[in-house]
C-alpha cells in the first residue's frame, strides 16, 4: 500500500531547524524509502488479529481434543487396573488353595 509522505515539507522543517538543504533532502528521502515502507496499517492489524483469533480457536479445539484423549486414557487405565486387580486376586486365591492343599497333604503324612 502506498502512503503519502510530504518529503518537501519534511525537508523544509529540517532546513528551518538549521540543517543544510542537501542533508534535509537526504533525510526526507531516507525517511520515505526506509520508514514509510515499514509502517503498519489498520488493515494489517485487522488481518493479524483475525489470524490470532483463528489460532486461538484452533487451540481451544485442540484443548478439547486433548481433554477427550485424557479422559479415554484414564478410562483405559482404570479398566486395565481393574483387570490386573482381578487377575492378581485370582492368582493369590490359587496360590492360597495350593498352599492349603499342600499343608493338608503334609498333615496327613
Amino acid at each position: 500500500m502506498a502512503y503519502a509522505f510530504d518529503t518537501l515539507g519534511y525537508a523544509k522543517r529540517l532546513r528551518d531547524a538549521g540543517i543544510s538543504q542537501g542533508q534535509a533532502e537526504a533525510h526526507a528521502e531516507a525517511a520515505r524509502e526506509f520508514v514509510m515502507g515499514e509502517l503498519v496499517t489498520k488493515a494489517d492489524l485487522v488481518a493479524v488479529k483475525a489470524d490470532v483469533l483463528a489460532v486461538k480457536s484452533d487451540l481451544h479445539a485442540l484443548k478439547a481434543d486433548l481433554q477427550a484423549v485424557k479422559a479415554d486414557l484414564q478410562a483405559d487405565l482404570q479398566s486395565a487396573m481393574e483387570t490386573l486387580s482381578l487377575r492378581l486376586t485370582l492368582r493369590l486365591g490359587v496360590m492360597l488353595a495350593a498352599g492349603l492343599a499342600t499343608l493338608a497333604a503334609i498333615i496327613k503324612l
